[in-house]
């Protein structure tokens, strides 16, 4: 399939953006597609979709949230010759409440799995954890560059999934035929508490940085107090509900069923991370 392009959506993402840089560094050609560059592809205008698809044999998905638009992208996807599909997913939308799904994502994502399962084509299901670039790309980054973590997570723990990873499994089930059919759970080796996981981040960077427990009404109030809606405060506290109740905790197989080797840990990621600037000062 290699002289076909590898179309990646959702490009400059964090794990689409690790995808394209793995590919490339194997000389594969990729077409990265996102909502402004070269390949322009927009999930809420399929009249981006055919230009995207056209030529291409595989396809890594990352889809929208709280949408079910990976069903119709499918169907044009097998019109076009697409033969294999890997679908970002996530992990826990098996397990009963696992977290309040007040915006639809849950059924969105079980929409998506299922379109895939069933679509006829090749297929392999990523489903990481928590992000261990939340910390430096994402959710918590700000604040941990303000030094101060404040969130409603009590002394929960995750184990948190280096984006490096996630990619690396990616690229493998685009590439390889031994990965059709399988649903890869993603995480790290081991559950970080958010103490732990600051005092890491602390020692790399050489900075000082710390965690500090809120509870949910608190957090939700400084949501406010800056600016946000109250209905969206309470959103972010319920994205927090499964790392507080450590839902998250159990350390799943999936790097190492797909690559062969165990994942990277929460130390590596954030040394790694300081080393390339992920931290400015």
């Amino acid at each position: 399939m290699s002289e076909h392009p590898i179309l990646v959506t959702g490009a400059t993402g964090k794990s689409g953006r690790r995808v394209v840089n793995q590919l490339r560094a194997r000389g594969l050609p990729v077409r990265a597609a996102a909502r402004s560059g070269r390949h322009v592809f927009d999930w809420t205008d399929r009249g981006t979709w055919d230009a995207a698809l056209e030529g291409v044999r595989s396809v890594y998905i990352v889809q929208l949230d709280g949408t079910k638009l990976v069903r119709p992208f499918v169907e044009r996807a097998v019109r076009h010759g697409v033969r294999r599909i890997v679908l970002a997913s996530g992990r826990g939308i098996d397990l009963p409440d696992y977290a309040k799904d007040s915006s639809g994502i849950l059924e969105g994502l079980l929409d998506s799995e299922a379109a895939v399962r069933e679509s006829g084509l090749e297929w392999t299901i990523s489903r990481p954890g928590w992000f261990a670039q939340n910390f430096s790309e994402g959710f918590f980054a700000d604040a941990v560059r303000a030094g101060e973590l404040r969130l409603p997570a009590g002394d929960g723990a995750a184990s948190f999934v280096d984006a490096e990873d996630i990619a690396a499994v990616v690229v493998a089930a685009l590439t390889e035929d031994r990965h059709a059919g399988q649903i890869y759970e993603l995480s790290g080796p081991r559950a970080v508490t958010l103490t732990e996981a600051v005092a890491t981040i602390s020692k790399a960077t050489g900075r000082d940085i710390r965690y500090v427990p809120l509870s949910v009404a608190d957090y939700v109030a400084e949501l406010v107090l800056q600016g946000l809606p109250p209905a969206d405060a309470e959103a972010f506290a319920d994205v927090i509900a499964p790392l507080r109740e450590g839902r998250d905790e159990y350390v799943s197989d999936g790097v190492r069923r797909a690559l062969g080797r165990p994942p990277r840990t929460f130390a590596e990621f954030a040394e790694s991370t300081a080393v390339a600037g992920g931290w400015p000062a």
